[in-house]
C-alpha cells in the first residue's frame, strides 16, 4: 500500500510518533556533518523526489530539496506555470505520468482537493507541503522543536493566537494524536474551519480572547494574518490587531513558556520585534527542523520504518 502524508488526521498516533523519534535520531546522527552528506543508512539511495510548487516557497522548498539529498536521493523541482498543469492538464493525467518517473511527489498546492486528486491515483507517495487547508510537514517540525527544548509532547499546552489558518487546522489535527492541548484565540470571524476543529476534539479550545488561551501555556504560537492569496487586507489587520504576541502577551504564559512561527513574519503586525528575537523564541531551531522532520516523512513514506 502507497504510503500518503496529507494530512494529520489521517495517520495513526504510532506512526505519527515514529516519524517525529525518527526526526529526532536523524538530527543527533548528523551533528557536525556538512550539509550535503547523505545519512549513514541512507533510505532515499536511488531514488527521485519530484517538488511542484503552485506557491512561493523559502523554507518547504530548501528543505525538500536537501532532505531528499540526505537521505542520499535526488530532486526535480517545478512551478505548476512551468508544467502542463498550468494549461489545464488534468491533476490526475499528471500524477500518472509522474509516477512512472519518480519515486515520490512534494506538493504546495493552492487547493487542498488537487494534492487528494493527485494522491487517488497516484502509485508513489505524495507528501502535503502546504495547501490552503492544511499545513502537517510544519507541524512535525514545530512539535519535534518543543521536544527538543522541552520534553515530550504529551500533557503540554499550545496557544495558538491569530489567524485559524491551514498551520492552524493541522495543530488542532494533532493534538489529540500527540496529546497536547490546544487553546486557538482568534476572532469570531476567522475562525478555524468546524471541521477541523471537530477533528481536534477535547483537546482544543476555542476563544476570542488572547488572554485566555496564553494564560500558563507552554507554547505560544502565530502565524501572519494576511496569507497568501487573502485579499482582505485592510479588514484583517484590523480584526486581528488585539491578537498581536507582544510581551505583556508572553507574561501571561508559563513562566519557561517558547514562542514559534512558522514564517516569514510580519514584525510589528502579528508578534513585535522583543518577542521573536527575544531570548524565549525558538523560530531559527523551528525552521532548520523542517528539514529534519521532512526528512523522516519521506523514510517514512519509503518504508524505511
Amino acid at each position: 500500500m502507497v504510503r500518503h502524508f496529507l494530512d494529520i488526521h489521517r495517520l495513526d498516533a504510532a506512526d505519527l510518533r515514529a516519524i517525529l523519534d525518527d526526526a529526532h535520531a536523524r538530527k543527533r546522527a548528523r551533528k557536525g556533518w556538512p550539509q550535503g552528506r547523505a545519512d549513514a543508512d541512507a533510505p532515499g539511495k536511488d531514488r527521485v523526489l519530484a517538488m511542484i510548487f503552485e506557491k512561493n516557497s523559502t523554507r518547504t522548498r530548501f528543505s525538500f530539496d536537501a532532505a531528499i539529498r540526505q537521505l542520499g536521493g535526488d530532486s526535480i523541482i517545478a512551478t505548476a506555470s512551468d508544467m502542463q498543469l498550468g494549461r489545464g492538464e488534468p491533476v490526475e493525467d499528471t500524477a500518472r505520468v509522474l509516477s512512472r518517473m519518480v519515486d515520490a511527489v512534494m506538493i504546495r498546492a493552492n487547493d487542498h482537493e488537487d494534492v487528494e486528486r493527485f494522491a487517488r491515483v497516484s502509485t508513489v507517495p505524495v507528501v502535503n507541503g502546504l495547501t490552503d487547508r492544511s499545513h502537517p510537514c510544519q507541524i512535525l517540525a514545530d512539535l519535534m522543536t518543543i521536544e527538543e527544548h522541552r520534553g515530550p509532547i504529551e500533557g503540554k499546552t499550545i496557544a495558538w493566537i491569530g489567524d485559524g489558518n491551514n498551520v492552524c487546522h493541522s495543530f488542532m489535527h494533532a493534538a489529540p494524536k500527540f496529546g497536547f492541548h490546544l487553546h486557538v484565540a482568534c476572532p469570531a470571524e476567522y475562525h478555524p474551519d468546524l471541521r477541523d476543529l471537530e477533528k481536534g476534539g477535547a483537546h482544543v479550545h476555542l476563544t476570542s480572547d488572547p488572554r485566555e488561551a496564553v494564560k500558563g501555556a507552554d507554547v505560544v504560537v502565530t502565524d501572519t494574518w494576511v496569507s497568501m492569496g487573502d485579499q482582505d487586507y485592510e479588514a484583517r489587520l484590523a480584526a486581528f490587531e488585539p491578537y498581536g504576541v507582544d510581551e505583556a502577551l508572553m507574561a501571561e504564559a508559563a513562566d519557561d513558556a517558547v514562542f514559534l512561527h512558522c514564517l516569514p513574519a510580519h514584525r510589528g503586525e502579528e508578534v513585535t520585534d522583543a518577542v521573536i528575537d527575544g531570548p524565549q523564541s525558538l523560530i531559527w531551531d523551528e525552521a532548520e527542523n523542517r528539514l529534519h522532520a521532512q526528512k523522516a516523512v519521506l523514510a517514512w513514506c519509503f518504508g524505511a520504518f
